[in-house]
C-alpha cells in the first residue's frame, strides 16, 4: 500500500494548482510535446532540471559532437529548417535549433526551468499524480514523461579505478578545462561519441591507447557542407526539402528492412570492411578492427575519419580493460598502458530507463520494481500501474531511423489519449494487463528473427537478456500503430468534467 501523505504533505497537495498535462524535460520530445499542448489549448507546464533548454544536445559537448541522421530527417516534420549548414548538423546547431523552435512555437514561457522531478507519484483519492521537485510540489491529471533514453551516462565497474591519479571525464560530461595537448590519453569504450571525438583529439594528444571489447561496424559517413545557394533554394521552395526528407526517410526504411535478410547484411559488410581498408594498411590492426558479430545487431556507426585515427603512430589499440592500478591501465591480455587522462566513451542506460526509479505507480511500487530489469510498455507510451501516464522513446520502439519519426508519432498517440478524455469526460487511462501482455508477446517473437537478438551484446538487451529496446517492424506500421488512441484496448475510468484549484 502507498503511504499515507502527512498532514503537511495533504494539505500542500490541496494547495497545488491542478494542471492538466505536466512534461518532465525539454529536450526535442518534450519541446515536441509543448507544441502539441499549446495547441491543443492544454493547461500544461514543461519542467526541465537544468538552467537550458535542450536535452542531450545541451548536454553531449565533446570535440565534433554531432548527429549520425542527416539532419533533414532529424528535425520536427512541422518546422523546417532550411539553414542547416551540413547534411549531418554538429551539436551546436541542433541545440539552437531546439531553442529556435520552442520560440517559433512560443512555448518557452510554459518551460520551468532548474526543475528537477525528484518524484512522480499517484494519488489514487485524487486521481492525479503528484510531482515532488526541486522547486515544490506540482500536481496533474497527466503526465508527460519525456525524459529521453541518453540521459544517465555509465561507466564499468572497473577493479582499481578509484586509485587512478589522472583526470577522468564520461564522454557526455566533457571537461573542456583540460588541456589535452601533449598528454597520455586512454579512451574506454568505442561508441557513437569516441567515433566522432577520438580523431579530433588525436591531433593533440602525446599518445592515444584505445581500450575496446568489441570492434564496432563502422560505415562511411555521406556528410558535405551544404551551400548558401541551396540553403536559400530550401528556404524558398519549402517542398524541396520536404522532397529530401521523404527520400532520406525511405532510404532508412530501406536499411532497415535489409537487415532482415543476410544477403543484403552481406553486402553492407562490405562496404564496412572497404572502410576499415581505406584507413587501415597494417594488417594486424585491421585485424583487431575487425568486427566478429552481424552488422545491425549493434548500433551502426558512420565515419569517414575514425580508422585513420586509429593508425596513427602515436595510437594504440587495446583489449578490454582488466584493472587499473594508479595510472597504468592493464588490459584483458595483460598489456600495460600508462596515462594521464581517462575518458569514458561507455554510453548510457538505454535498456534499463533510469526514470523507473522514480515513477511510483497505483500499487505504491516503484515501476523499476515492476519491470524487474526488463522494461515493458503498450505501444512503447503506457506502461502497467500508471494511469494517466506517457513515456517517450519507451521500452521497444528505437529502430534504425530519426529519433523524431517516433516522436511524432507518440505525439499523435498522446494527443489522441487527451481529446479522448476530454470528449469522453475520462478521470483515468490505464494499461490493460491482458493486452500488454499479449503485445508484448508478439514484439519478443518478431524480434526473434532480427539482427538485435543475432547473438552480441549489446546494449539493446537488458540485465535479463531480454530485448526491451528494438521496435521489430517498419517505422510505417508504428505510424499506423499510434496514429490514434483506441479506448477499448485501455482501462479507463470516467469523472466529472476538470476541475482545478
Amino acid at each position: 500500500m502507498p503511504p499515507t501523505p502527512s498532514g503537511t504533505e495533504a494539505a500542500a497537495s490541496a494547495s497545488a494548482h491542478l494542471y492538466e498535462v505536466i512534461v518532465v524535460g525539454a529536450g526535442f520530445a518534450g519541446v515536441g510535446a509543448a507544441i502539441a499542448l499549446q495547441q491543443m489549448g492544454a493547461d500544461y507546464r514543461v519542467l526541465e532540471k537544468a538552467s537550458e533548454i535542450g536535452g542531450v544536445w545541451r548536454d553531449n559537448t565533446y570535440p565534433d559532437c554531432g548527429c549520425d541522421v542527416p539532419a533533414a530527417l532529424y528535425s520536427y516534420s512541422f518546422a523546417a529548417n532550411p539553414h542547416w549548414s551540413r547534411l549531418f548538423a554538429k551539436q551546436s546547431e541542433i541545440k539552437a535549433y531546439t531553442v529556435d523552435t520552442a520560440r517559433q512555437f512560443e512555448v518557452l514561457n510554459q518551460v520551468q526551468l532548474n526543475t528537477e522531478m525528484h518524484e512522480a507519484r499517484w494519488d489514487a483519492a485524487t486521481q492525479c499524480w503528484r510531482l515532488q521537485t526541486s522547486q515544490g510540489l506540482l500536481r496533474a491529471r497527466f503526465v508527460v514523461m519525456a525524459c529521453g533514453p541518453m540521459h544517465v551516462p555509465t561507466k564499468p565497474a572497473i577493479p582499481g579505478l578509484d586509485s587512478f591519479t589522472g583526470k577522468q571525464f564520461h564522454s557526455s560530461q566533457w571537461d573542456h578545462g583540460c588541456d589535452l595537448t601533449g598528454q597520455r590519453v586512454a579512451v574506454i569504450g568505442t561508441g557513437a561519441s569516441a567515433i566522432q571525438f577520438v580523431p579530433e583529439i588525436v591531433k593533440q594528444v602525446a599518445h592515444l591507447t584505445l581500450f575496446q571489447r568489441t570492434a564496432p561496424w563502422v560505415l562511411p559517413k555521406m556528410d558535405a557542407p551544404i551551400s548558401a545557394a541551396w540553403q536559400q533554394r530550401f528556404a524558398r521552395f519549402p517542398w524541396l526539402q520536404a522532397l529530401l526528407r521523404k527520400a532520406l526517410y525511405l532510404q532508412f526504411e530501406v536499411l532497415n528492412s535489409c537487415l532482415r535478410y543476410p544477403f543484403f547484411v552481406k553486402r553492407l559488410q562490405k562496404a564496412g570492411l572497404k572502410n576499415i581498408g581505406r584507413g587501415v594498411q597494417d594488417p594486424v590492426l585491421r585485424q583487431k578492427l575487425t568486427p566478429d558479430f552481424a552488422l545491425g545487431c549493434k548500433r551502426i556507426l558512420q565515419s569517414n575519419s575514425w580508422y585513420r585515427a586509429l593508425a596513427q603512430p602515436h595510437t594504440t589499440v587495446r583489449s578490454g580493460v582488466r584493472e587499473i592500478q594508479g595510472q597504468s591501465i592493464i588490459d584483458s591480455k595483460g598489456h600495460r598502458a600508462e596515462v594521464d587522462v581517462l575518458i569514458f566513451a561507455t554510453g548510457f542506460e538505454v535498456a534499463n530507463p533510469p526514470i523507473g526509479q522514480h515513477i511510483i505507480g497505483a500499487s505504491g511500487q516503484p515501476l523499476a520494481d515492476l519491470w524487474q530489469g526488463s522494461p515493458q510498455a503498450y505501444l512503447g507510451t503506457m506502461v502497467p500501474d500508471c494511469p494517466n501516464l506517457f513515456l517517450t522513446f519507451g521500452p521497444n520502439l528505437y529502430t534504425f531511423s530519426s529519433a523524431f519519426v517516433m516522436i511524432e508519432a507518440q505525439l499523435q498517440f498522446i494527443r489522441s489519449a487527451l481529446r479522448t478524455a476530454r470528449q469522453e469526460k475520462l478521470a483515468t487511462i490505464a494499461v490493460n494487463p491482458a493486452q500488454l501482455a499479449h503485445y508484448n508477446q508478439q514484439v519478443q517473437t518478431a524480434l526473434q528473427r532480427t539482427v538485435w537478438n543475432s547473438g552480441c551484446a549489446s546494449y539493446f538487451l537488458d540485465r535479463n537478456g531480454r530485448n526491451s529496446t528494438n521496435w521489430p517492424w517498419t517505422t510505417f506500421y508504428m505510424r499506423w500503430r499510434l496514429r490514434r488512441f483506441c479506448m477499448a484496448e485501455f482501462d479507463v475510468t470516467h469523472t466529472t468534467p476538470l476541475k482545478t484549484t
